[in-house]
């Protein structure tokens, strides 16, 4: 039951993900900076689209290659599995928030922004780490059981 759940927040999270994405795609220049200061990078407006469809198709199509080869066999590898990429997709959301933010010509304390990315990323890594600590655990208590 638990996996059906989550299937469903991963699949609200990827659709969230395409709603906000059209939503900040509709108001980027022509020319979008994505790092500021010594070195100013910049990309097409065409090519963010791309990549950025290009990365999140790629990370969300994992769940059908996934789902193919595993199936449910496994199931708390599976919900730790969707959750992994829920946060991959909540991580970025948060990136295309702040190249909203920076080409967007108004002036903001960029400090803010920075504890929800860094958040991000430390949910992921947290969560990633998390896996192998739960099965390790689970190897040791079912050894000490026997």
């Amino acid at each position: 039951m638990i996996l059906k759940i989550i299937k469903a927040v991963w699949f609200l999270s990827l659709m969230g993900f395409m709603a906000i994405f059209m939503y900040i795609y509709a108001s980027l220049p022509q020319q979008v900076v994505i790092q500021e200061g010594v070195e100013r990078l910049s990309l097409s407006r065409d090519s963010v689209f791309y990549i950025t469809l290009g990365v999140v198709a790629l990370i969300n199509v994992l769940v059908f290659v996934f789902s193919k080869l595993y199936g449910n066999r496994n199931e708390p590898f599976s919900v730790w599995f969707f959750v992994q990429i829920i946060l991959l997709n909540f991580f970025l959301i948060t990136v295309l928030g702040y190249f909203n933010v920076l080409n967007s010509g108004e002036r903001f304390s960029y400090d803010n922004l920075g504890i929800v990315i860094y958040g991000s990323v430390a949910l992921v890594i947290i969560w990633a780490i998390g896996w192998p600590l739960y099965s390790v655990s689970r190897k040791i208590v079912d050894k000490q059981t026997v």
